[in-house]
């Protein structure tokens, strides 16, 4: 059987550590004979280069609309020309940010709304989702301690701003337990990536399949007539589409939020053993655990 792709993303505020722990992921993969694609958004193309250099660093009367646009223009030629021709050839695609980051930043944290931002971000990418993302969470002020290069416009936002960012991911996280693996990044590279390969070694391996074997299985929540749709779908394999996100910057408060619509269409395609682990470092509702997770 032909390999299917893997689409991973990892997701988090700035200076979380995301680059580092992506060459770690990579070399996981590598080791075990996988074709590996490292991409980040924006500038995982010769256009999202361009647009990386507009957002962070052009001109400070960039509004929210026209910001999110951008991000949006990138992520589908950043889907057509790099993401989705790599998991059509059975590539491990591991992506440095992706739609969870305009949820956050755009939909929460701009006021721009998360329902819009995810209706917009899933016509672009034609409803394209990783498998498996690593939320690495972190304070923001711990990140702003660790950053040694001049800050651009977005790191020139608001402590409250990221504050709000944090919140959505986490949000986010609590709504889709499955894909979305809360690691608590304040801690060493090592400890962070040994979290991460437990996630990994669960996921791809299992204990007893080889990562070929876990990327050939079919879900087990997959009916077959469910599989044969999937094989007609022009969406690559590693995609699932899913509910558009509750727009979490009208809520009230962090510490109650409302309970998450479950995705209405199965998981089916990434490749990945289904896996009853919960979120690394998530415990009960948000507005619980966050006070006991990360000693700030």
């Amino acid at each position: 059987m032909t390999a299917r792709g893997v689409f991973i993303t990892f997701e988090g505020g700035d200076g979380s550590g995301k680059s580092t722990q992506i060459q770690s992921v990579r070399e996981w993969f590598a080791s075990r004979g996988r074709e590996v694609i490292v991409t980040r958004e924006p500038g995982g193309t010769e256009l999202g280069t361009e647009i990386r250099r507009l957002v962070q660093n052009g001109p400070e009367d960039v509004d929210a609309r026209t910001e999110a646009l951008l991000y949006a223009a990138d992520r589908a030629y950043h889907v057509a020309t790099v993401i989705g021709p790599a998991l059509e050839r059975g590539a491990v695609v591991l992506g440095d940010r992706y739609i969870d980051s305009s949820l956050a930043y755009q939909g929460a944290a701009r006021s721009l709304g998360v329902d819009e931002i995810a209706s917009l971000s899933a016509w672009a990418t034609q409803g394209l989702y990783p498998s498996l993302t690593f939320l690495l969470d972190l304070p923001p002020e711990v990140g702003a301690r660790r950053r040694t290069d001049a800050p651009d416009r977005m790191e020139r936002e608001s402590m409250d701003f990221h504050e709000r960012v944090r919140h959505q991911y986490l949000r986010l996280a609590d709504a889709e337990p499955d894909r979305i693996v809360v690691i608590d990044a304040v801690g060493t590279v090592d400890e962070v990536f040994s979290e991460i390969r437990g996630v990994l070694v669960e996921r791809f391996e299992g204990g007893v399949a080889t990562i070929d074997e876990a990327v050939d299985a079919p879900s087990s929540a997959a009916a077959p007539e469910e599989s044969a749709a999937s094989a007609e779908s022009s969406v690559p394999e590693a995609a699932t589409e899913r509910p558009v996100p509750e727009a979490a910057h009208e809520r009230p408060a962090p510490s109650a939020p409302e309970a998450a619509t479950e995705a209405s269409a199965p998981r089916t395609g990434s490749g990945e053993q289904r896996s009853s682990r919960k979120p690394a470092t998530m415990v009960g509702a948000l507005g619980e655990s966050q006070g006991a997770l990360w000693d700030e």
